[in-house]
Order: C-alpha cells, then sequence, then structure tokens
C-alpha cells in the first residue's frame, strides 16, 4: 500500500491523491510526490526530462557513451531495465544498472530519459 505524506502547508493527514498529484482537502494545496520527498528530506532523483526516477523503473539512455575498455560505445536509445537508484560515492554517478551486451555499471541522470 502507498504511504500518502502529510500535507506540506498545513500538515493534514487527509490528503488524498488525484491523477498525478496530492490534494490536501483542508487548504486546497496540490503538490507532486516529489515535492512531498523533498520537503521530508529525501533525496529526489530526475531524469535529463525532469522526470522522477524510483528503483526499478526502466530508463533509455540519450546519448553514446564512450565506454573504457569496450571495443564500441553504448548507442543512443539503449533501453535498461530494472535501474537502481544509489547515494553517488564518486558524486557523479547515481544509478547502479546492468546494460545488455555490457554488464553492470554506473550512470548519470543526466544521460537517461525514462522509459
Amino acid at each position: 500500500m502507498e504511504t500518502i505524506p502529510n500535507c506540506p502547508q498545513c500538515n493534514c493527514e487527509y490528503v488524498y491523491h488525484d491523477g498525478s498529484m496530492y490534494v490536501c482537502p483542508e487548504c486546497a494545496l496540490e503538490f507532486q510526490a516529489a515535492d512531498a520527498a523533498a520537503d521530508a528530506g529525501e533525496k529526489v532523483y530526475k531524469d535529463a526530462n525532469g522526470a522522477v526516477l524510483v528503483d526499478g523503473d526502466t530508463v533509455i539512455i540519450m546519448q553514446d557513451l564512450k565506454v573504457k575498455g569496450a571495443s564500441g560505445p553504448i548507442k543512443k536509445g539503449t533501453k535498461v531495465k530494472n535501474i537502481k537508484l544509489i547515494e553517488p560515492t564518486d558524486g557523479v554517478h547515481d544509478i547502479s544498472c546492468k546494460i545488455p551486451g555490457f554488464g553492470a555499471m554506473f550512470l548519470k541522470t543526466s544521460v537517461v530519459k525514462k522509459g
């Protein structure tokens, strides 16, 4: 079951889900889940187009990526399933995934879009 956050404006617990937005019946505030996560202090991961990413999403690589030691690049349009969002250890790469034909590697959220 989905945990619905309290209203970030009035802290009302009777918030309901309406399409892609949350709505507070007491103060009429409409907000997105990413806004609630940011208010709660959680890190929000967004792709190159600004869509919110979560663990298990499928993403598409938006540009050719050169890989050290590989015979060729990862081609634009490659679909990567079941990503795992991580806290970047090197300050840059925040997606851990397996790419078909290349194996396990880390990606930046800035080079993928939600698929």
